[in-house]
């Protein structure tokens, strides 16, 4: 009974999320090199970049001293504004670059649905069924069948 109960303890403990350190790469990633590249500081493929070493530098000295990923973060965002972030924070204005995307998606969804549905409806209308032959088409049948038997005949 004991070691079951060591057992439960030792898998829940297994289990349970491990706090892991930030690393480097996770807050280089999460920010914008300011040399105009247009990349995250831990991809910017300029050597000896005059703007992602020095961050790279920073960002180092900071996780060394201790310092949370969000608070890095915030420590360059004061410093150069919110455009160092490689992705916009959910806040103010900024909901709207991150809902746009996804109501955009959803409205071109609904459109094509409602087209399609809009195209199956026109095909599913059934052909227009020509009238029964009346008795005004006998005296055309019965030339029919005299050109017929001529053409045949020759």
């Amino acid at each position: 009974m004991r070691a079951a109960a060591l057992l439960a303890v030792a898998l829940f403990l297994a289990a349970a999320p491990a706090a892991r350190a930030t690393t480097q790469q996770e807050v280089e990633e999460a920010l914008t090199c300011q040399c105009g590249c247009g990349l995250t500081v831990h991809a910017c493929n300029h050597l000896q970049c005059g703007s992602g070493e020095p961050m790279k530098k920073e960002i180092s000295e900071r996780l060394a001293g201790g310092e949370t990923k969000q608070a890095i973060l915030d420590a360059f965002r004061t410093r150069y504004g919110e455009k160092v972030l490689s992705s916009p924070t959910f806040h103010g204005f900024n909901r709207l670059a991150w809902v746009t995307p996804f109501a955009a998606i959803l409205a071109g969804g609904l459109v094509l649905a409602l087209t399609i549905r809009r195209w199956g409806a026109r095909g599913s209308t059934p052909a227009p069924v020509p009238p029964p032959p009346s008795d005004g088409d006998g005296g055309l049948r019965a030339r029919l069948a005299r050109e017929l038997a001529e053409f045949d005949a020759e």
